[in-house]
């Protein structure tokens, strides 16, 4: 019989809060530093593309090493919760640190902004690793999972929008008399809300899933990985979000120029709240159907909006932001569906090696999205050149204009495609992952360790996949 353990409503809503707290900092920084270096601070664009490309090079290698690291590590806390108490106060230092427009030279300025760049990402990475890995071990009950999951998402996704939302009009309130903009005492008031909202989850959240009976060293997490075959395509499909975040760099300049009002972006951060609460609909969705077949409907109908969307044009307001409303939603649901996957994915890992290694999976989550959002906004400099593009001009051409639309509507319909195209090799579903978790089970009361499988898709040792 397995480990059933189901999760209280409070210990959710502790968990929605510690992600929705979380990301303030990760919606500040992912949104706005790019502006605060240029206009700000006045380091110049090439500088500050140069910091996000040694900031992911350095993630390359701290993700997975931290992780492989807190796979070991077993203390009265448990595996993970433990981080989850010393992360916030570093995330929040680290982020007012980011925002905070130092009166120096400009090398120095650049080198300031690099520092605390780099710095942020690996704090940032000290916190997201353990909260998504929670997830595998508030309840070993694939349904209970998803209703961790879903609230992980849920705030996740709102703190990015809040931080979209209510950032701006912050840094308006603060503006006069500042010479930031009002850039730091906006993100202070962000920042205490987050840091409040997450010590509020480490102390409702628990650990109920026990850890592997052996002792895991860094060698067998970095194992526990290799074996992890369905895991890469679920990170696959994940990464290629990364058109979708090309769009999302792009929608400032659509509204500019094709609407006639960049103010039109904040609708951008509506929709994700609303499409976060949509996401309340997964658990029942998923007690129905299998998380691989609504990732793949959701991509197919995110494909079918987008088109809509080119052919009817933009000149219907209202039409426009059903059609981006619609697809924030079918996006959205889709990445839960992607980290409950990854969740199930630990279990096929440790069944291949005897080794539980949660840490070492989510730093592919968390190192897999960091990559996706860098390279997307890397990649939009590269489309509005391509379009012809002309900086801080008054009107752009007709081509221009068609360009920017077709990288908010086709542009992402082709990465849900290739999303798709992913995601059909993945192969390890509720039916392979419930026969899994009997022999896990198995496993843990009778002592035995058992030797890795001869043959990498027989799950059972009848040979029944």
């Amino acid at each position: 019989m397995t480990i059933s353990m189901k999760i209280p409503s409070r210990e959710l809503w502790s968990y929605f809060g510690y992600g929705l707290g979380q990301c303030f900092s990760f919606g500040l920084v992912g949104s706005f530093i790019n502006y605060f270096y240029t206009d700000v601070l006045g380091i110049s664009a090439l500088a500050a593309s140069t910091i996000f490309l040694v900031a992911r090079a350095w993630d390359a290698i701290h993700d997975p090493l931290f992780a492989s690291v807190m796979d070991t590590i077993q203390t009265r806390f448990g595996k993970f919760r433990h981080f989850m108490l010393l992360a916030p106060f570093l995330i929040t230092l680290v982020t007012l640190a980011s925002f905070y427009n130092i009166d120096a030279p400009m090398g120095t300025k650049i080198l300031y902004a690099g520092a605390t760049y780099i710095l942020w990402g690996t704090l940032y990475a000290i916190s997201d690793i353990p909260f998504w890995s929670m997830s595998s071990v508030m309840s070993s009950e694939p349904k209970e999972r998803t209703k961790a999951v879903t609230a992980a998402v849920l705030g996740v996704n709102a703190g990015i929008a809040c931080a979209s939302i209510f950032f701006p009009r912050l840094t308006a309130f603060f503006a006069p008399g500042s010479g930031d903009h009002g850039y730091f005492m906006a993100t202070v008031v962000m920042m205490v809300i987050g840091l409040l909202l997450m010590i509020n989850g480490f102390w409702n959240i628990k650990e109920r899933v026990p850890p592997s009976s052996e002792k895991v060293t860094m060698r067998d997490t970095f194992h526990n990985l290799k074996n992890n075959r369905p895991l890469f395509f679920v990170l696959a499909a994940f990464f290629f979000c990364v058109l979708h975040n090309i769009a999302n760099g792009i929608y400032i300049y659509f509204f500019i120029y094709n609407m006639g009002d960049g103010a039109l972006q904040a609708a951008i951060g509506v929709m994700g709240i609303l499409a976060a609460i949509a996401c309340l609909t997964a658990p029942l969705l998923t007690r129905r159907y299998k998380k691989r077949s609504l990732f793949i409907v959701l991509c197919a109908l995110d494909i079918v909006v987008r088109v809509i969307l080119w052919f009817s044009g933009y000149h219907n307001m209202t039409w426009l932001f059903i059609l981006l409303g619609l697809s924030t939603v079918f996006v959205m649901m889709s990445n839960l569906f992607t980290s409950a996957m990854i969740v199930d994915t630990i279990e096929y890992a440790e069944y291949k090696t005897n080794k539980r290694c949660a840490a070492i999976t989510f730093s592919g989550q968390t190192f897999t999205g960091k990559m996706s959002v860098a390279v997307g906004g890397g990649l939009v400099g590269i489309f509005l050149t391509a379009i012809h593009y002309v900086p801080q001009a008054a009107h752009q051409t007709e081509s221009v204009m068609n360009g920017l639309f077709f990288g908010i509507s086709l542009l992402p319909a082709i990465g849900s495609l290739i999303r798709i195209g992913f995601m059909w090799f993945f192969d390890f579903t509720e039916d392979k992952h419930a026969e899994v978790l009997v022999i896990l089970e198995q496993r843990r009361k009778s002592g035995e360790v058992f030797e890795e499988p001869q043959q990498p898709g027989e799950l059972l040792p009848s040979g029944r996949a």
